[in-house]
């Protein structure tokens, strides 16, 4: 089994928004639950509310394993009387579980483009049955989460396009006359600036623009680099890893690791970053 990951800070802000939304909804003492995240098949407990110990936090619940992983594999609400008693689900958590005085216990599925991206919980400490006025109105809660995720996934994923766009285009179109023209004049006057700084951090930093700004221009060597080397390459230069870098071009990551091969065997270099480096003094990249 793989490890579980953290979830992502747009996913717990979610998470919390809609466990405070059941509580409200249901009007149950204690909720809590967990997303999906990282491409491990299970939760990761991490917003709670009405809880009075910690037991419960961080708790990984794998597929299949207690109430909330029979919910991850069926992605259908599911619901106990009695948790430590019940023999429909297997037992791994009842130590926390019993240690925060839950008994009555149900769990509903957040789905996202009919996938199960995370499961919210809703308790009691009593062993009494959790109605299915109740249940259904978790459901409702967690099929609002559902769409709010779903929403934030294909903002941020067109956001990505956007910005994947503009930094292909920066590497691989050449600044006319006039644009070059209004760079060497920032330039200059960065430099004039610099000079007059007292603060020593604030001057190397000032410098260090400069630099950046006078290496384009003063680039005079061929490229020899492929617009598709350069797009990977400029996806590079500002952080991305193989992985983000084949999601946002929409290739393999085998295949982003071949263009930078073929990158550092045309400029001589050994590592990416040193690649990086290279391409940007001799005005490869912006």
């Amino acid at each position: 089994m793989a490890a579980p990951h953290a979830p992502a800070d747009r996913e717990r802000e979610a998470l919390n928004t809609a466990v405070g939304r059941l509580r409200r909804a249901t009007g149950l003492p204690v909720a809590f639950g967990g997303v999906v995240a990282g491409g491990w098949r299970g939760v990761t407990l991490t917003e709670f509310s009405g809880t009075l110990t910690g037991v419960l936090r961080g708790l990984a619940v794998s597929a299949g394993s207690g109430l909330g992983g029979r919910v991850l594999t069926t992605a259908r609400p599911g619901a106990v009387d009695d948790y430590a008693a019940d023999p429909r689900i297997s037992h791994e958590y009842d130590k926390p579980v019993i240690a925060e005085g839950l008994r009555a216990i149900a769990a509903v599925p957040v789905t996202v483009d009919g996938a199960v991206s995370g499961v919210l919980y809703g308790g009691i400490r009593e062993p009494l049955s959790i109605s299915d006025r109740v249940v259904d109105a978790m459901t409702q809660v967690a099929a609002r989460m559902g769409f709010e995720l779903a929403v934030r996934r294909e903002v941020e994923r067109r956001l990505a396009e956007l910005e994947t766009a503009a930094i292909t285009r920066a590497a691989r179109e050449t600044p006319g006359a006039g644009e070059w023209e209004a760079v060497r004049q920032a330039h200059a006057q960065l430099r004039a600036i610099t000079r007059e700084i007292a603060d020593a951090g604030l001057r190397a930093r000032l410098e260090d623009v400069c630099d950046r700004l006078a290496r384009p221009s003063a680039g005079t060597h061929p490229n020899p680099l492929s617009p598709r080397e350069l797009d990977v390459l400029a996806l590079v230069a500002v952080g991305c890893g193989n992985a983000e870098t084949a999601t946002r071009l929409g290739i393999r990551p085998e295949t982003v690791k071949s263009y930078l091969r073929n990158a550092m065997r045309k400029l001589g270099t050994h590592t990416r970053m040193e690649t990086v480096v290279t391409a940007r003094r001799h005005g490869f990249l912006p």
